[in-house]
């Protein structure tokens, strides 16, 4: 009989565990990423960005405005949103180039990114009006607003925090850095994190030290993290220093809006 009430009591433990984790499983499906478009304007020109985030997450909660490459909204852009949003933050991918414009190859890249590269005056009002759409936004904190660009979106958001709009952190990954100015990097607000390749052949370290320069000058808090090895792109990794490089770059990143963004 003892047997049997041990065996009972045992077969009544396990069906408690199983419906938890039934539950907990369900739980885990209901949470999921919510992605959205949302149609904008700059002035007259059309516009459409990406928002992504984690519905599970109730509350107002910390926003980062993404800044794409070159490539647009290419597939590549859509994933590292995903990536943002998957640490808990909404994510709003800024359009820089129009809505519906996803150039198609190199050339067409280069002549896009060249507008704005000679246009920093469009390129500002560009990126300002993605990030009051994410500034917006009902679920997102606006005192917790913190930015991240790629390649042509890590000079965008450098030209963007030099207006002195209010982000309490930017990230250029693989960034350019021409054609900046001592004095406007004094309007900085937030902290500046930089994650580059030692071989960039872009932006070759030579460019990245007078833009340091600029920034030791106006006591902005920054850190620079430069990847042996890497060239410029490492995100898509093309040998063995840039796969290390882009796995040391997400956990940088994550610790670094993991800081400024719980303040």
């Amino acid at each position: 009989m003892k047997i049997a009430i041990a065996l009972k009591k045992q077969s009544v433990a396990s069906f408690v565990l199983v419906a938890l984790a039934v539950v907990l499983q369900a739980g885990a499906a209901q949470a999921a990423i919510k992605t959205q478009w949302i149609d904008y304007k700059q002035g007259n020109v059309a516009l459409s960005g990406y928002l992504i985030y984690d519905d599970a997450i109730q509350g107002r909660r910390p926003g980062v405005l993404m800044i794409h490459d070159r490539s647009g909204f290419s597939e590549g852009t859509l994933a590292d949103a995903q990536t943002i949003a998957n640490l808990g933050y909404v994510v709003f991918a800024e359009d820089m180039f129009g809505k519906g414009i996803v150039p198609k190859d190199v050339p067409e890249m280069t002549k896009l990114i060249g507008i704005y590269d000679n246009d920093r005056p469009l390129m500002r009002a560009r990126a300002m009006a993605g990030f009051n759409v994410l500034k917006a936004q009902p679920m997102v904190d606006p005192t917790k607003l913190a930015g991240i660009g790629y390649c042509f979106g890590g000079t965008t958001g450098i030209e963007l925090i030099e207006t002195g709009a209010p982000l309490v952190g930017f990230i250029s990954v693989h960034g350019a850095f021409n054609n900046f100015t001592a004095e406007a990097a004094k309007n900085i607000k937030g902290r500046v994190l930089i994650l580059h390749g030692a071989e960039d052949p872009v932006a070759p370290v030579d460019q990245l030290n007078i833009l340091v320069s600029h920034l030791r000058a106006a006591k902005v808090d920054f850190e620079v993290n430069l990847y042996s090895g890497a060239t410029h792109g490492f995100t898509h990794p093309q040998s063995p220093a840039e796969v290390r490089a882009d796995a040391e770059y997400k956990v940088a990143m994550a610790l670094f809006f993991k800081d400024v963004l719980a303040q």
